[in-house]
């Protein structure tokens, strides 16, 4: 597909248009000086390539044009990303062997920079980052998301600490982005049908390196004002407007992929928003292989993916059954090609599926319609196993079918420019475009000064910019001359710099260093041992309470003995971030343990050498060690009830409070200043390698990324390969066995159970009466639930005989260590079927007693 321009490019500088339009620029910074070139002023104030293509002039174009060491250094930049683009990357390499068409990402947000502002926070940065991951490790994989044309809200701060939202434009002229031309050669348009009318999608496509996104728009003339909307603000509006929303997003998005006929053998669903796309994935299925619905649904769903990030069932999606009625039923022939009645449709996001007054979640309907789901941390997957339990009743919670891949970040696009050259040295060019494991030894391998000078740079180059920020923020609100040249005074290139940054909500808890002011502003102004902080983030527009938490925030470091030491910073964005994880000595992380889903923004300073004083909740629960940073809690485990007592939180805050405190004091800042006859503090740099060389690659997304392709993906493409062969075969059979299991469970039932000794062996037997099921319908297990210090087990039981005079009954025999006690064992009838994923497909079980 050729750019689509305003302008015409002289002969010669086409190139730089393709440049512009692949976001790898955003990463891959070896384009910098070229851009800088063209025009120094636009690159300074948003290093955006493409505006700078819009923009510049026709004479500095002709200028450039017949300038021989521009267009020299132009080629040389073109080949290398046509060489970029044309290896085969890591993922080719190592799976040659097997057949994995298109992974589908479907996500409501994406945070791939500011010259795209598609995000809100922390999931769309995740999203971000993991397609420059698919792109740097060559993965077949596309993104599917929407273009809003205000997207999230922008922060201004003002004179007396209150937060206001701003909402500018994205103009898709400014935006690196191309419209998708149809076949006919129109705009590319998705229809939907929505009450009294077509909703029309415009289809645009951004180039993420080897990687493409696809983004759906709702603002057409051919739509109605209000339609026009839909895709306005991120997040925006009221219920009705998000169930619009991800109606667009997940039947619309796969709509498109099936419109520009891609094969997709895997559906990744970033969060349940898109949930929808599991329904529309199986509807297309059942045209094309005319089978029922539920069919098409056993056999596509052994091809999606749930990824929750959600750490509270409240924070899940849900929609009443007045709402979901008044747009369901226009799917006039979408209910009359599935054959399904809106209480069809509205049972797959229910716990209770006949109750007609419980919401619509669209959480359950990505558990009901994915194969495999998982949470973003190990202490999360743990987390989500509680929040789901429901969906899985008299099953352990431990075996609630939810895994986890722990999220990473890109680091490429984290490290700066002093980290990058480091690295490089260190480890070569290409180090995050495929494994990993050799870089641990090689940054291990660096010496003490090495490292404290690259981080000394780092430190002054935050300074610069928090100055140039604060500077800007103050001459905004209408500051007099003189309070604003004092921004360029504030902070100290020798002091140890503390960075907290995030949105701001209550249990984030953003004020904890707040909870004592007199003992922080010691800390702050102490004459040996001084700290600095650069605080942070926004809080929702909706959101008083984290508002006010702002507005602390500002009174203090507005106080005249604080305003040298400490500074809040506006707009917390993707560019902020960099500068603050570029720079920062200590990065704090204070969320009430377990709600911290992951928590990625201290992954982001492992690779510039800050380290982390974090609350071991999230990603620190388990990158924690006393070698690579400090943690506020007493251990890494979650026993169901931290924090989540209302009426001891404020005893918890103060507590760890108490914890942060009593860290800085007495640890964190002493060590920083403790300095060997160089200068250097040697057991800081310690930390800083350590964390850098174990932690950096283990939390990178490039891990992450290869996580998901060997534990998920290709697990997952299998599956739906395996039920999709022969026209659905086995998937057809599935959906036969479930419904075999869902009218005839009620006729098993347990008779006698003998248990005996035999040389170090319980044998256990158990009578077994299947009714009119048949035993390779099922499984009967034995089962001793987890327990401090012995796992959980399930052992399989297997047929020895039938029961004389019975009808369908059968003796079952196991046999099991003698090391637990025999009334530990249980035995249990689960459904068996070697290509079902149990209890995700089918929750049924019964237990002997």
């Amino acid at each position: 597909m050729h750019a689509f321009f305003p302008r015409e490019l002289p002969a010669g500088l086409q190139a730089l248009a393709d440049l512009a339009l692949d976001l790898r620029w955003t990463w891959s910074h070896a384009g910098d000086e070229l851009w800088r070139t063209v025009d120094p002023d636009t690159w300074e104030r948003i290093e955006n390539p493409w505006v700078i293509v819009q923009n510049v002039s026709q004479q500095r174009l002709e200028q450039l044009a017949s300038d021989a060491q521009f267009l020299g250094e132009l080629e040389r930049l073109s080949d290398e990303r046509r060489q970029y683009l044309a290896s085969p990357g890591q993922f080719s390499e190592v799976h040659s062997y097997v057949n994995v068409r298109n992974i589908a990402y479907f996500s409501m947000e994406f945070g791939l920079g500011e010259a795209l502002p598609l995000y809100a926070g922390g999931l769309g940065i995740l999203a971000g980052d993991y397609l420059k991951a698919a792109s740097d490790l060559g993965m077949p994989l596309v993104g599917v998301g929407l273009l809003y044309q205000e997207g999230y809200f922008r922060q201004m701060v003002d004179a007396s600490g209150q937060q206001q939202a701003v909402y500018p434009f994205n103009d898709p002229t400014s935006l690196p982005i191309q419209p998708m031309v149809s076949p006919q050669g129109g705009w590319l348009h998705i229809s939907l049908s929505f009450p009294g009318r077509q909703l029309m999608l415009r289809v645009w496509q951004v180039n993420v390196g080897r990687v493409t996104l696809y983004l759906l728009d709702s603002n057409d003339p051919l739509n109605t004002p209000a339609d026009r909307g839909i895709t306005g603000k991120l997040y925006g509006g009221g219920p009705e407007m998000r169930l619009i929303q991800e109606i667009v997003l997940g039947i619309g998005g796969w709509r498109l992929l099936e419109t520009l006929g891609m094969e997709v053998d895997v559906c990744h669903l970033n969060e349940g928003h898109a949930a929808f796309a599991v329904l529309e994935r199986a509807r297309s299925y059942m045209k094309k292989s005319g089978m029922s619905f539920w069919e098409a649904l056993w056999t596509t769903r052994a091809g999606n993916l749930f990824t929750t990030h959600t750490p509270v069932a409240a924070g899940f999606d849900r929609f009443s059954p007045e709402l979901m009625a008044k747009y369901f039923p226009y799917f006039r022939n979408y209910l009359l090609d599935v054959g399904m009645s809106l209480s069809d449709i509205l049972a797959l996001g229910r716990l209770h599926p006949e109750d007609d007054s419980e919401p619509f979640n669209m959480a359950y309907l990505a558990m009901r319609g994915c194969h495999v789901a998982n949470g973003v941390s190990q202490l999360h997957g743990e987390v989500s196993r509680q929040i789901f339990n429901d969906l899985y009743p008299r099953w352990p919670t431990h075996e609630v079918p939810v895994t986890h891949v722990t999220n990473g970040v890109h680091v490429p696009s984290w490290d700066s420019a002093w980290a990058d050259q480091l690295w490089t040295r260190a480890c070569g060019p290409d180090r995050w475009m495929g494994t990993t494991e050799a870089l641990q030894q090689a940054i291990e391998e660096l010496g003490d000064e090495a490292i404290w000078s690259f981080c000394a740079k780092e430190r002054l180059d935050l300074i610069q910019h928090a100055r140039q920020r604060l500077a800007r923020q103050l001459a905004q609100r209408g500051a007099d001359p003189q309070t604003v040249a004092q921004a360029e005074q504030v902070l100290d290139p020798n002091v140890l710099i503390v960075g907290f940054a995030r949105r701001f909500a209550e249990y984030k808890r953003p004020n904890l260093l707040l909870h004592d002011r007199e003992r922080l502003k010691r800390l702050l102004s102490h004459p040996e041992h001084p700290l600095q902080l650069i605080i942070a983030g926004k809080a929702h527009p909706d959101d008083a309470q984290g508002k006010a938490l702002i507005k602390e925030w500002m009174e203090f470091v507005n106080l005249p003995e604080v305003r040298h030491h400490a500074v809040f910073l506006e707009d917390y964005d993707i560019s902020l971030a960099q500068e603050l994880v570029h720079g920062v000595d200590l990065w704090i992380n204070t969320p009430r343990r377990p709600w911290e889903a992951c928590g990625t923004s201290g992954m982001k300073a492992l690779v510039n050498g800050g380290l982390n004083l974090s609350e071991l909740d999230g990603w620190w629960a388990e990158a924690y060690a006393p070698e690579v940073g400090w943690a506020l809690g007493d251990d890494k485990s979650w026993d169901g009830k931290e924090h989540n007592d209302v009426q001891r939180q404020a005893q918890w805050d103060a507590q760890d409070a108490q914890s942060l405190y009593q860290l800085l004091e007495a640890e964190v800042v002493p060590l920083f200043y403790r300095r060997d006859p160089q200068g250097i503090p040697k057991d800081w740099v310690a930390r800083m390698r350590t964390s850098m060389a174990r932690l950096a690659p283990q939390f990178s997304s490039n891990r992450m990324a290869r996580d998901y392709i060997e534990e998920l993906y290709l697990p997952l493409a299998s599956a739906y390969h395996y039920r999709a062969a022969d026209n659905g075969h086995v998937g057809r059979e599935l959906y036969a066995w479930y419904e075999r299991l869902r009218h005839h469970w009620p006729t098993l039932h347990f008779g006698m159970v003998d248990t005996r000794e035999n040389d170090g062996h319980w044998i256990i037997t158990a009578q077994v009466y299947l009714g009119d099921l048949a035993p390779e319908d099922v499984r009967v297990e034995l089962y001793a639930e987890l327990q401090p210090g012995l796992d959980g087990v399930s052992h399989t039981m297997q047929v020895v005989s039938e029961i004389t005079g019975a009808v369908n009954g059968y003796f079952y025999r196991g046999e099991v260590s003698t090391e637990r006690p025999a009334e530990h064992y249980v035995p249990r009838i689960v459904p068996g079927h070697s290509a079902a994923a149990v209890p995700m497909e089918t929750a049924l079980i019964l237990w002997q007693r």
